[in-house]
């Protein structure tokens, strides 16, 4: 899982610096801008990932093939019904979204061109997060692997041969990425055909019956409710970042592009051990197995300290490096490396949060995940971004950084406090 979360973030940098090594900061600038504007859809449909690894890890450990083949069937059904909706209502979302934005003219003309050719890509965009979560429910995480890495290598090569060969700058990218989320639920769904044994006519008609059964709806959109309100509250913190980058200036904005990617790397890398426990956690849960899980939360909180530790050390030691690899624009790459403390600290604070939001995704604790996260945001990252806003980015990366710890902190207290000894292991 390690190895497979860690490819998305590489290849976040390669499209950053593909675009960093062009001759003006606002094609990165607008870039970002414009893939912040797509992500928060994604990212606020994370729901779909993670309620089906949840679910569908939890089916796998009651051995109930017909629950999981459904836990597949209602994520799909949902994924491609919100992706067309963003498609048909593009216009008004992209054109509001670019107006909270700000920044430059040139910034908001190319973010808007990125924006209108990946909005397309969203059926599959978030189809993809439902096979994927639905696959490493089921233990398939080395079928993960290869699938992330061969939609990843589609958008490398096409990276290339878009901005590099053809020169379309920031709507090569756009495109890149169109074309790898289709190829990747084709693979995906090939994938899974593969996996899934063929299911007699009776299991089918039952799945057909119940795939929409009320009931069955209204608990899959009261658990994916709160996990909805939990990301909204995390895309608040990044989407600001981002915006308050942009308004800053262009070259404020293509540093924070670099220095969120370097963030992104550490993420992914470290949800590789949360994804592995999410399953993990699910399948002890679904076992009702208490001692497997004590066992898994302990294993999994050392090797978390350690990869956190060893994240540190690689910004530390390279990260003056990476950030020239990534961009020849000196203005960018100074103000850049001015901030670059922030990401040798965060690795050691944030890591926690990652931790704990496997183990809940896991347990399907999203009540407690919506209300961490919103303490997180509304009781600190916006109360000190506001104290400390005189301090213009740093105060942002610090403000960012306490939002990250009290994440970790509040389902730490919790997990201690009020699940620890309940009926919810056992």
């Amino acid at each position: 899982m390690i190895l497979s979360n860690i490819t998305v973030p590489l290849l976040g940098l390669v499209d950053t610096a593909v675009i960093g090594h062009l001759e003006h900061a606002y094609y990165l600038g607008a870039s970002t801008v414009g893939a912040t504007i797509i992500s928060s859809i994604t990212w606020l449909c994370g729901f779909l990932r993670m309620s089906t690894t949840g679910l569908a890890a939890q089916a796998y450990g009651k051995q109930d093939s017909a629950l999981n083949m459904l836990v597949l069937g209602r994520g799909l059904v949902v994924a491609i019904v919100i992706g067309l909706l963003a498609v048909l209502l593009q216009v008004p979302f992209i054109d509001f979204a670019l107006e909270l934005s700000g920044g430059s003219t040139q910034v908001q003309h190319y973010a808007s061109q990125y924006a209108h050719i990946r909005i397309w890509g969203l059926p599959a965009s978030l189809a993809n997060l439902v096979v994927l979560g639905w696959l490493l429910g089921n233990h398939y995480a080395k079928s993960v692997m290869w699938l992330l890495i061969f939609t990843n290598l589609v958008n490398l090569v096409l990276d290339l041969l878009f901005v590099v060969c053809f020169h379309y700058q920031v709507a090569g990218v756009a495109y890149a990425t169109l074309i790898a989320e289709y190829s990747s639920l084709i693979a995906g769904l090939w994938v899974i055909a593969g996996k899934v044994k063929p299911l007699t006519n009776q299991l089918y008609q039952q799945l057909k019956i119940q795939l929409l059964e009320q009931q069955a709806l209204i608990r899959y959109f009261k658990l994916n409710r709160d996990i909805v309100l939990r990301t909204l509250s995390l895309q608040l913190c990044f989407i600001f970042i981002t915006f308050q980058g942009a308004r800053l200036g262009d070259t404020v904005v293509a540093a924070n592009a670099i220095l969120m990617n370097f963030l992104l790397f550490i993420s992914f890398g470290l949800d590789g051990i949360a994804n592995a426990v999410e399953v993990m956690v699910g399948k002890a849960k679904g076992a009702k197995d208490a001692l497997a899980f004590k066992q898994i939360f302990g294993i999994s909180l050392l090797w978390t300290s350690i990869f956190a530790l060893l994240y540190c050390l690689l910004f530390f030691f390279g990260g003056h490096y990476l950030i020239r690899l990534i961009s020849s624009i000196e203005a960018v790459v100074n103000f850049a490396e001015q901030y670059l403390i922030w990401i040798i600290i965060l690795p050691l604070v944030a890591c926690w949060s990652y931790l704990f939001d496997g183990i809940y995704i896991g347990l399907t604790q999203a009540k407690a995940m919506r209300n961490s996260m919103m303490v997180a945001t509304f009781g600190c990252f916006f109360p000190l971004w506001w104290l400390l806003q005189d301090l213009g980015n740093h105060g942002l990366w610090l403000a960012f950084s306490g939002f990250m710890l009290a994440r970790g902190v509040t389902l730490a207290w919790h997990l201690r406090v009020k699940l620890w000894h309940s009926a919810v292991l056992h």
